[in-house]
């Protein structure tokens, strides 16, 4: 008995899915490996995936070194007497060393004037160092977490080992880095957590406690508004327009759906105007309040919706005596939650990641949004540290890939039975 043909095909419908789903996953697992990577890691050439950390032996304890750089000739190192580099360890090619009875003498290039030029100094000599010999760095999680000049070393190969092993330390540097205030980046991190003694303030805003927690409260408070705003006004605008017969419905609903097609920044200059004339610039209020509206696809997706729903029941309750109202929340609503739990998780989406309108309407840093706060933390460092600004994005992207997962059979079930009939 040959088999079912659409039991044979049904490997070949679910190839393009799996395909699509792991294009998809691609970026997300590089975010999360970047963010577990060291700084010198990221961004190297070839890209590498998994994190590797350098250890040295000095002295009697393994130390947390940077990627060992290949010294390439006979060098020294020598402590110089004199000049610029006075009192710090230098390392120079041996040919530029003299050596003498006591002291010898380092020719190093001297910047003078507009011209470089070379000259002489004592130096102390520390190390010698053979050309096949490495250069390593102390590590640190983050540049600024240690003042001064990491301290180096010289070591042969042998003595520097590699691990694969995740730097978990990003994640709360970035945190500290998105919170600690500017003064006080140059100090160790345990300092800095003993002297900050939370909460911490805000380089732009001295004396106010603004902390990583006042993004995700001010992002948390602009979705879950933004979510009851828009489950309530949508589903009560899409119950109008599939449950209630009145003359024009249909020329309304193609109109509000036509909406969809007017881009947000050709909006930006008129509802800035509009927010300013009512003083809610530099509040949340223009991020949730909008929502309270209704949406036109959400709009368009209930209504699909709702046309599913047998009217039997919603004329069997009128018999009852049950008022509209009562139709559409005792009987509409309960029944329609999967494509209410489908809204709420698109616009909690939209809400969360929503960079655009915050940057628009928020002016004051204690009501920035998550994603206001990393590009806060970018901008004021300019050369950002990629695996902190990692970190960040992955606690940023962590729970709407938990929200999703723990929503899934519902947003399906929403998704697939949505439009079915109508």
């Amino acid at each position: 008995m040959s088999a079912n043909p659409l039991r044979r095909s049904r490997w070949y419908c679910h190839l393009p899915l799996i395909v699509l789903s792991v294009v998809f996953a691609v970026p997300f697992a590089w975010l999360t490996c970047s963010s577990l990577q060291p700084r010198e890691q990221v961004g190297s050439i070839p890209p590498q995936w998994l994190p590797r950390m350098h250890y040295a032996r000095i002295g009697s304890e393994d130390v947390a070194v940077t990627k060992p750089v290949a010294v390439g000739v006979d060098s020294v190192v020598v402590v110089p007497q004199s000049g610029p580099d006075k009192g710090k360890k230098v390392l120079a090619e041996a040919r530029h060393y003299a050596p003498g009875p006591g002291e010898g003498m380092l020719t190093q290039p001297v910047q003078q004037s507009d011209a470089i030029v070379t000259v002489k100094v004592p130096a102390r000599l520390v190390q010698r160092v053979p050309a096949d010999w490495v250069r390593v760095e102390q590590w640190s999680v983050s540049k600024y977490v240690k003042a001064g000049q990491p301290e180096w070393y010289c070591l042969p190969p042998e003595a520097v080992r590699s691990a694969t092993e995740p730097v978990w330390r990003n994640y709360p540097e970035a945190v500290r880095a998105l919170t600690a205030e500017e003064k006080d980046k140059a100090l160790p991190l345990g300092k800095l957590l003993a002297k900050s003694r939370l909460p911490w303030t805000h380089p732009r805003a001295p004396g106010r406690t603004i902390t990583f927690l006042t993004y995700v409260v001010n992002t948390l408070v602009v979705a879950v508004l933004g979510v009851i705003g828009t489950v309530l006004s949508s589903s009560l605008v899409a119950y109008g327009l599939s449950r209630i017969p009145w003359r024009g419905r249909r020329v309304l609903f193609w109109l509000t759906v036509s909406t969809m097609m007017i881009p947000f920044p050709v909006l930006m200059v008129p509802l800035y105007s509009v927010f300013r004339a009512l003083g809610w610039i530099g509040t949340l209020l223009p991020l949730w309040v909008p929502a309270c509206f209704g949406g036109a696809f959400n709009i368009f997706l209930l209504r699909q919706f709702f046309m599913t729903i047998p009217r039997e029941l919603s004329e069997a309750a009128r018999v009852d005596g049950c008022s509209e109202f009562g139709i559409y929340w005792r009987i509409v609503l309960p029944l329609a939650k999967p494509a209410l739990a489908v809204v709420a998780l698109f616009h909690f989406l939209y809400a969360w990641n929503d960079f655009l309108a915050p940057l628009i309407f928020l002016t004051r840093p204690e009501t920035y949004t998550i994603a206001l706060g990393l590009q806060q933390y970018q901008s004021q460092h300019g050369g950002s540290e990629w695996h902190l600004l990692m970190a960040a994005s992955a606690l940023l992207v962590l729970p709407i890939v938990v929200l999703f997962f723990l929503t899934q059979r519902t947003f399906i079930q929403g998704i697939a039975t949505t439009g079915t009939k109508g």
